[in-house]
């Protein structure tokens, strides 16, 4: 009697007729996809990750270094995936953030409003003729410059390039419709700029113009979750470097993938409960604290080293991310909006 063969549907193993799932992906056999099999599936895929996400929730915050240790012995179907927990918490506490962010943008931009409105009914007539000199203004033109507030200096270094022009000539140039070469050849750029800083000029002409701090603002804070992605796999690089007898990379990536799980998860509920009542700045900080010592028993139980190793290695990689890692991502991110704003 001949063996009759079929291949799966789904991953195109050959395998026996008689079978009832397929031995290489587990797909069944027979199912014709009804509207009641679609819904069992469905409801059933998500209370299955509903049940993994409960029974890891606990032991990610009241087990440091507990759910890490169990994924890399082989228990990975009864917890959740550490990259898939990553993501899940992340963008809930993204969206709890979302909300101070579009609060905090309005503030910026009403104050620099009224900052901006402290100057209108001002004269300064003393620019007029550096203007009228610059592009040739009429008489009329000139009129409509006197108008225009008094000269503020604005001034300064930004990401390696100084600059220093007056804000009160810029704005008239820009009111009376000045060619931008103008408006950026009296803001100092220099003739023979390159790429780079002619981007920076206009950067900051463009901000003059639109009074953009809160835009300003919300395009950094939009980079956040991007700049996690990478600040992560530094944290991991930290950890391989100061135990690299411990295992692969990867190893270290789960361990990251599941503490900066845990941060999120503190943060995301401090910022819920500090929506509706505000928790004070001491309790703030020991929230902030108690991811360190948390940070400590994870390492100490995951990496099976004492306490005093524990405490010394894990002193100094948050020494070296806090100090060294995380303001040079800052400023990274700053100039990336900056530039693309």
């Amino acid at each position: 009697m001949s063996v009759k063969y079929k291949i799966c549907e789904n991953c195109e193993t050959e395998f026996k007729d008689s079978f009832k799932f397929c031995p290489n992906c587990g797909m069944k056999n027979r199912e014709e996809l009804t509207l009641g099999s679609l819904f069992y599936n469905t409801i059933n895929n998500y209370l299955l990750w509903d049940s993994k996400f409960l029974k890891s929730f606990l032991p990610l915050m009241t087990k440091p270094g507990f759910l890490p240790k169990k994924f890399l012995q082989g228990k990975r179907l009864v917890y959740l995936h550490p990259a898939q927990f990553y993501l899940f918490v992340s963008v809930i506490f993204f969206f709890i953030f979302s909300f101070y962010i579009r609060e905090t943008r309005a503030s910026l931009d009403e104050a620099a409003n009224k900052e901006i409105n402290r100057f209108k009914d001002n004269d300064y007539s003393e620019i007029v003729e550096k203007i009228a000199d610059t592009i040739k203004l009429d008489s009329v033109v000139k009129q409509n410059l006197k108008k225009q507030p008094k000269s503020r200096t604005a001034s300064g270094t930004l990401f390696g390039t100084s600059y220093s022009y007056d804000e009160a000539v810029v704005d008239s140039l820009l009111n009376v419709g000045a060619n931008q070469s103008v408006i950026l050849k009296e803001m100092g750029m220099p003739e023979d700029a390159g790429y780079v800083k002619r981007k920076f000029y206009e950067q900051m002409l463009k901000f003059q113009k639109e009074r953009g701090i809160g835009s300003m603002y919300q395009s950094i804070t939009d980079t956040f979750p991007i700049a996690m992605f990478f600040l992560l796999p530094i944290f991991a690089l930290l950890l391989k470097v100061f135990y690299f007898n411990k295992g692969k990379y990867a190893y270290h990536l789960v361990f990251s993938f599941y503490f900066f799980s845990f941060l999120f998860t503190v943060m995301a509920i401090d910022l819920g409960i500090n929506r509706f009542y505000d928790i004070s700045n001491w309790l703030d900080f020991f929230i902030f604290i108690s991811t360190y010592f948390y940070l400590l028993i994870a390492i100490k139980r995951f990496y099976e080293q004492g306490w005093l190793l524990s405490f010394i290695k894990s002193s100094i990689i948050t020494f070296i991310f806090m100090l060294f890692v995380i303001p040079s991502a800052t400023l990274i991110i700053t100039l990336v909006a900056f530039m693309l704003y």
